[in-house]
């Protein structure tokens, strides 16, 4: 197989491309895309960093080109729809820099609590002042590691070695404790009261900016000390800033910012501040991290092409393709509902059950299930998950997932039941198709509907009295905001009623707020979901 080498790439993952008897390299780095397009299709693999730009142009006529490595986790100097639609697998590196950053993390800390960076600049300007300087030791203390996956994992093994007693908390996940060295908490709120050091390793998504604002910072002792290695505005940075000067916080050492270099006034005060530690985002930026990196994308690429395992695919070309008719139109429910039932329930994710009922159940179905955990895991990751790598994100953080399947029916002939548990509550969605390709939401937690998961979704939950959807409609209409679609189901025992709308425009927080404000509303959630295609969206008359 021949592999282009497009970007400047590390020794390592050249040396051992080299060594492989089945395969031939071409080193050019510094293409242009126009120049770029003349010779991709030669080649069966391309391994890139950030440096080269692989556009639609060059990928109009891939050629043998099967496979794309990137030595490095973004992707988006890559056409990644397009490189899908013409079949070419596209591969990062996500785990390349995890010891790296982990001991970035912890080098912070050290580094913050002994107070290095203002003693050296002490020495450099001739003084002499070890009072002024005295520092912390971090055996014995409590350390807190806000999201446990990989790299907060690594942090808090490390941590214990250093005689650290380690508490590990994960807003998505539930976890287990690595070696059982970390006492898993529940909640947020016990980090900030009990730690001693609060590290962040969560990606940055709609539930984590700003995680740790003025509410989290009060919980805390005024001697805690914050490090920030992960995605920048996870600790509000007006917030820190505030406590820091009132004396709230003793420090904070900061590796990443909203926007890189930092802009706002808030950031440029923090990276001023006297008990603050600013780096450039330093957190990948290892020898050893780069070396990593080079030789996974060299290693994966070659796995791929290969005909072996495929590791890390931010696409899944194909998949679809090989499911029988029957199971074609499931492929969008399965997805839609996995992305419906993690927006509408709290909590870490400890359990997935999935029920095939009917005609379906004589397949196999598991590609289905591997669909409805991308879209169950994708608002809680920082990275692009899809068939790929859905299961092994799942073992990772210790979701059970059990599948069933059954030919006993309900009312339906082909039905598909979800069950989540998390750490606060379980819930249960049902769906199936109607008419052959219409992907249809027919119950949530027993409240019988008919919803179509696409689009501006509204869920609630709220007492059975009259009057509630005039209500919404009140809202909504006073806001601009278009009611499409309204489903709704009641329990005559429970008191309550379900209602499911379909907006053609977004409802905004201020808007929610409002409908959850309503005297009726028990509870009441906004999501956003991909538009149906144009032939699978309604029913004909």
């Amino acid at each position: 197989m021949k592999i282009l080498i497009a970007d400047k790439l590390s020794k390592v993952g050249v040396d051992w491309l080299e060594q492989q008897n089945d395969v031939e390299i071409g080193i050019q780095p510094g293409l242009k895309p126009e120049e770029l397009a003349k010779v991709v299709g030669e080649y069966d693999g391309m391994i890139i960093r950030s440096g080269v730009k692989v556009t639609a142009d060059v990928l109009s006529e891939p050629g043998k080109l099967r496979g794309i490595a990137r030595a490095g986790v973004g992707v988006d100097n890559v056409d990644v729809p397009v490189a899908t639609q013409k079949g070419v697998i596209v591969m990062n590196t996500p785990d390349g820099n995890t010891l790296s950053t982990a001991e970035l993390a912890l080098t912070l800390m050290m580094a913050l609590s002994r107070k290095i960076a203002p003693a050296n600049a002490s020495m450099r300007a001739g003084e002499w002042n070890r009072k002024a300087f005295e520092g912390t030791q971090l055996a014995g203390k409590t350390l807190g590691v806000i999201g446990m996956g990989r790299i907060g994992r690594a942090v808090a093994k490390r941590a214990h070695a250093l005689e650290m007693r380690v508490l590990g908390y994960d807003p998505f996940f539930v976890g287990t404790s690595p070696e059982g060295t970390v006492e898993m908490v529940k909640e947020l709120d016990e980090i900030c009261k009990r730690a001693d050091y609060i590290t962040v390793h969560v990606p940055k998504s709609a539930e984590t900016a700003g995680m740790i604002g003025p509410e989290q910072l009060a919980m805390m002792k005024p001697s805690v000390r914050l490090v920030n290695a992960a995605r920048g505005g996870i600790i509000q940075p007006e917030a820190l800033l505030e406590a820091l000067n009132d004396g709230k916080v003793a420090g904070a050492a900061l590796d990443v910012w909203t926007k890189e270099p930092p802009e706002s006034e808030a950031e440029k005060a923090l990276i001023q501040h006297p008990n603050v530690l600013a780096v450039p985002h330093l957190g990948a930026s290892t020898e050893e991290a780069q070396d990593q990196v080079a030789l996974d994308a060299a290693q994966q690429l070659v796995e791929a092409l290969r005909g072996g395992e495929v590791r890390n695919a931010v696409n899944a070309p194909g998949f679809g393709e090989a499911l029988p008719d029957i199971l074609q139109p499931y492929v969008e429910l399965t997805k839609r509902m996995g992305a419906l039932i993690s927006g509408i329930t709290p909590g870490a994710l400890k359990k997935v059950e999935v029920i095939y009922r009917g005609a379906i159940s004589k397949y196999n179905v598991s590609p289905l299930t591997t669909y409805l955990l991308a879209g169950l895991l994708q608002p809680h990751m920082d990275r692009v998950v899809n068939v790929i790598n859905a299961p092994v994100l799942a073992k990772e953080r210790g979701v059970e997932v059990e599948q069933i399947t059954t030919e006993k029916m309900r009312e339906i002939s082909r039905l598909v039941e979800v069950t989540i548990t998390t750490d606060k509550t379980q819930r249960s969605v049902m769906g199936t198709i109607f008419g052959n390709k219409f992907p249809r939401i027919i119950a949530i937690d027993g409240y019988r509907m008919e919803m179509r998961p696409e689009g501006h979704v509204v869920v609630i939950l709220n007492d059975d009295r009259p009057g509630a959807l005039g209500q919404y409609g009140t809202t909504f209409g006073k806001h601009n905001i278009n009611i499409a679609d309204m489903t709704f189901s009641r329990k005559k025992r429970s008191g309550l009623a379900m209602v499911g709308i379909n907006l053609d425009q977004p409802a905004t927080d201020a808007v929610m707020d409002e409908i959850r404000a309503l005297e009726m509303v028990e509870q009441a959630w906004y999501l956003q979901l991909p538009e149906l295609p144009l032939d699978e969206r309604e029913e004909p008359l």
